[in-house]
C-alpha cells in the first residue's frame, strides 16, 4: 500500500466513510465501497507493521531501589531492540543515572540489562538486554520521509504495555534543545498521540522501519510529538557501541553569538551579520594552545562559515579530534586566521 493510499485512508478514518440510515443502521453504498476497501487495507498495513515491530518494542524499568520488601519504581520508559543479541535504542533522559534496569517483553518475559552507553546531547541511549535471539526492529532512513507520510508510534505510555497511536509527518528538520543546551537537528515533527512512557518508543513507517525515537510532547497541545532521527539515531549508536560515548571535539571556549556593525561587515566584505564572540578560554585548551585570545569574534571554522555557537557545535560533531583547523576570527579591526587541533571532549 503506497503512502499516497495511506494519506488518503487516514483523511478517511478523519472523516465520515459511511452514511447512517434512519432507523440507525451503518448503510454503505456502492459509491462508498471502494472508500471502504481502502480502510481495510490501510488497517491491514498498520496491522501488519505492528505485528512485525511490536514485540521488538519493550517496557523499561528504571533504577528500583529496595524499601523493606517493597521495590519502588522511580522511572520508566520505551525503547525497541535493535539487535537480536539483546541491544536497546531508547531516549537518555529515560536511563539517565539509572542504577537498576528492567526490560519487560511483550512476551510478559522480564530480563535484566546494563547501561552500554548515553548521549545526553541527543537524547538517545543504547542498553543491553541479558537475553539472546530476541525480536528486533531495522533503522531506516528517516532523510526519505516526506511531510504527509504515515507514521506509526508504539510505546507504553502511561505503563499501559504496546500502546499503538498513528499520525503523520507534519514537518521536518524541526530542531529541540537537549538538557545540555546542545542543538538537536533533524527532529522529526508528527501528529500520532503521544503521552508520558512512549519516550524512547520507535516511530516506523508504513514498510515497518524505525524512522524516529520519540522524545518529546508538548503537554498543552493536541497532535505535536517530536522524534529523534533514525539517522542521527544510526550515528549516535555506532558511536555507542564503538565507544560507550559519543565523540565530540573539544575547544576550550565558552562564547555567544553576537552582531557584527556594519562597519566590519564592509570593511572584510563579510556575508553574514552575526559572529560568535570568545567569552573565555579554558586554561591549556586547543583554543588557547592556537593562540585564540578573549574578545575574539569567530566568523569560519575549517572553512565554513560561523554566525552561532551552534555552528561551532554542530562542526566538532563531525569527528575532526586530533585534526588541525583552521579558525578565521575578527580581532579588533583586523581579520585573522589561527589554527587550533581539537581534542576529545569529556
Amino acid at each position: 500500500m503506497t503512502d499516497q493510499l495511506m494519506e488518503r485512508a487516514l483523511k478517511l478514518i478523519q472523516g465520515e466513510s459511511a452514511a447512517i440510515s434512519q432507523e440507525g443502521r451503518c448503510e454503505v453504498g456502492a459509491a462508498e465501497k471502494s472508500d471502504v476497501e481502502l480502510l481495510d487495507a490501510y488497517s491491514k498495513a498498520v496491522i501488519t507493521v505492528v505485528d512485525a515491530v511490536g514485540p521488538a518494542v519493550t517496557s523499561i524499568s528504571v533504577g528500583k531501589q529496595i524499601r523493606g520488601s517493597e521495590p519502588e519504581q522511580v522511572g520508566a520508559g520505551s525503547g525497541v531492540v535493535i539487535a537480536p543479541d539483546g541491544y536497546i535504542l531508547t531516549n537518555d533522559h529515560v536511563v539517565h543515572n539509572a542504577k537498576q534496569l528492567t526490560v519487560t517483553l511483550t512476551n510478559g518475559a522480564t530480563l535484566g540489562a546494563t547501561l552500554v552507553g548515553t548521549d545526553p546531547s541527543t537524547d538517545l541511549a543504547v542498553i543491553r538486554a541479558d537475553g539472546a535471539n530476541l525480536p528486533y526492529a531495522t533503522l531506516g532512513n528517516s532523510s526519505s520521509l516526506h511531510v504527509g507520510q504515515l507514521v506509526i508510534a508504539i510505546g507504553n505510555p502511561f505503563g499501559f504495555q504496546s500502546t499503538v497511536s498513528t499520525g503523520v509527518v507534519s514537518a521536518l528538520g524541526r530542531s529541540l534543545r537537549s538538557q545540555q543546551g546542545r542543538l538537536i537537528e533533524n527532529i522529526v515533527q508528527h501528529t500520532a498521540p503521544l503521552n508520558p512512557g512512549n519516550s524512547g518508543g520507535p516511530l516506523v513507517d508504513s514498510r515497518g522501519r524505525i524512522v524516529g525515537v520519540n522524545t518529546a510532547i508538548i503537554m498543552i497541545a493536541q497532535g505535536i510529538g517530536f522524534a529523534i532521527s533514525s539517522d542521527t539515531a544510526k550515528w549516535v549508536v555506532s558511536q555507542l557501541l564503538l565507544h560507550g560515548h559519543v565523540r565530540r571535539g573539544y575547544l576550550g571556549i565558552a562564547a555567544r553569538q553576537r552582531p557584527v556593525s556594519r562597519r566590519l561587515l564592509r570593511f572584510h566584505g563579510l556575508k553574514g551579520d552575526r559572529a560568535v564572540e570568545v567569552v573565555s578560554i579554558a586554561a591549556a585548551s586547543p583554543a588557547e594552545l592556537g593562540g585564540v585570545q578573549t574578545g575574539d569574534l569567530i566568523i569560519a571554522i575549517g572553512g565554513q562559515a560561523v554566525s552561532s555557537v551552534d555552528d561551532i557545535h554542530r562542526f566538532l560533531s563531525e569527528g575532526l579530534i586530533g585534526q588541525s583547523v583552521s579558525l578565521s576570527i575578527v580581532r579588533g579591526k583586523e581579520k585573522t586566521e589561527v589554527r587550533v587541533t581539537p581534542t576529545e571532549a569529556e
